[in-house]
């Protein structure tokens, strides 16, 4: 056995019950959500039109991630996904920060998407305590959660047909409007007007690119989904292809139809709300803000409820690992890890209680520790994959599925990833990326050796220690 059948040996007894359908719709469900429905409006400040260049750049970086990851999956599909490569192949250091500081992110995450979801309702309730909304959602995504992983991936591939359909039915919309009663001429004219394509230059799409990171964010999650996948090798070939074709249409298609249907002025004015209401209301689109505000809800619960399942599994890999006590490594007999799953949640329900006593002081934090663990997870799967292909080369394995050209487009990602990093530290709004994340960081390395003074043998639960909760 080798040393990495090992690891996926000690995180066997998760049931495999996704399916390939499933797992298409859940890759490219979590690249659909509320940065692209809201975010896109901050993206376009800095960047005005060409902001189609920003979200294009960011989503090379985000295919050359699905690229290495597919790569790795396929290889070796577990639960522990990049978090275990980077065990194997760099070092058990370098994987107890993946998952730390992955967890972690997911966790702070999550508990804004929640908060956000009771400001939604208060469109059509404003009258209702927000924390109802909070316990309510919740609970259900939890019970969810907390059933099977096949209720999982029902309840997450409807989210994302909504989210699906709804782009499709604007983009539709759009092109009607833009071939007919605007013509082409006019949406080439709002590319150039209003200062150019590129009113701020080449800072203000860089800047851009920064934030459709932001909205690509969670396509990664399809690599830990694999290690519950019915056929892996399948799911995850399929998620890739699906992924190229669905990015491409829905962020590139729909912002391009944007900005062209609608000057860049108007779309970030004082008082304007997301890019798509506006254009809704531009096309005489009637309930357009009820519209939008039904779809970014789901687009929330879709984040929620992946962003539960993830952490548990990250949570559950830890365990597992020795780097987290043993009983969230712990197997319910419908192949859920409860009490992995309970402790995500309360990092959840905390993240949301300090959100909703003190937002303006816990929304920085809570976002650039989350962007920080979501940025450096990313960083970090580029230096890993670089780290297995050579391990595989050397030992002379071959590869079911491989990326044509390595190692530039792992190389090129890596080092995108880090100019995006660091790119952080020099604007106002995303300043405290770095102010908060590296400290945090020094701390899980010193959490490390502190763990590490007392080593536990990583080990496979019997099936009886996996059903005790």
């Amino acid at each position: 056995m080798s040393q990495f059948d090992k690891i996926q040996a000690r995180e066997a007894g998760l049931h495999k019950k996704l399916t390939a359908r499933q797992m298409s719709m859940i890759a490219i469900g979590g690249a659909i959500g509320t940065g692209l429905f809201l975010g896109s409006k901050f993206a376009i400040s800095f960047a005005g039109p060409a902001v189609i260049v920003s979200y294009a750049i960011g989503g090379v970086i985000a295919l050359l991630l699905m690229a290495c990851l597919a790569e790795m999956t396929i290889a070796h599909p577990t639960s522990g996904s990049f978090g275990a490569y980077a065990e194997h192949y760099i070092s058990p250091l370098a994987g107890f920060l993946v998952r730390y500081s992955y967890w972690s992110c997911i966790v702070l995450a999550v508990g804004t998407e929640v908060t956000a979801v009771a400001e939604y309702m208060k469109m059509w309730f404003p009258d209702v305590a927000s924390w109802w909304w909070i316990v309510g959602f919740s609970a259900a995504l939890i019970g969810v959660n907390a059933y099977s992983v096949k209720a999982f991936g029902s309840v997450e591939y409807w989210f994302s047909s909504v989210k699906v359909f709804a782009i499709l039915a604007f983009i539709l919309l759009a092109v009607i409007v833009l071939f007919g009663q605007h013509g082409i001429s006019d949406g080439m004219k709002n590319l150039t007007a209003h200062e150019g394509f590129a009113p701020n230059g080449f800072w203000g799409i860089w800047v851009g690119v920064i934030i459709s990171i932001f909205s690509y964010l969670s396509i990664e999650m399809i690599a830990v989904a694999a290690g519950e996948a019915e056929n892996p090798e399948e799911s995850v070939r399929k998620a890739f292809r699906a992924t190229v074709y669905r990015l491409v249409i829905f962020y590139l298609l729909s912002l391009s139809l944007i900005v062209m249907l609608v000057p860049w002025t108007a779309l970030v004015a004082k008082g304007a709300s997301s890019p798509f209401i506006t254009v809704m209301q531009e096309l005489g689109i009637p309930f357009a803000d009820g519209i939008l505000n039904f779809i970014v809800i789901i687009a929330a619960l879709s984040a929620m409820n992946s962003m539960l399942y993830i952490s548990t599994r990250m949570m559950f890999s830890l365990s597992r690992a020795g780097d987290a006590p043993k009983m969230f490594g712990k197997i319910k007999a419908n192949g859920v890890p409860m009490n992995a799953l309970i402790l995500s949640a309360s990092g959840i329900a905390v993240a949301s209680i300090v959100y909703g006593i003190n937002p303006e002081a816990a929304f920085p934090v809570m976002i650039s520790l989350s962007m920080f663990g979501a940025m450096l997870t990313w960083g970090m799967i580029f230096v890993t994959h670089f780290f297995f292909r050579r391990q595989i080369e050397k030992e002379g394995r071959v590869l079911s599925f491989r990326v044509p050209g390595f190692p530039v487009g792992t190389i090129l990602g890596a080092v995108l990833m880090l100019a995006i990093m660091l790119t952080t530290y020099m604007t106002d709004v995303f300043k405290s990326t770095l102010l908060f994340g590296l400290p945090f960081t020094i701390a899980l390395v010193g959490l490390y050796y502190v763990l590490r003074r007392k080593p536990q043998a990583p080990e496979t639960l019997t099936q009886a220690e996996q059903e005790q909760v």
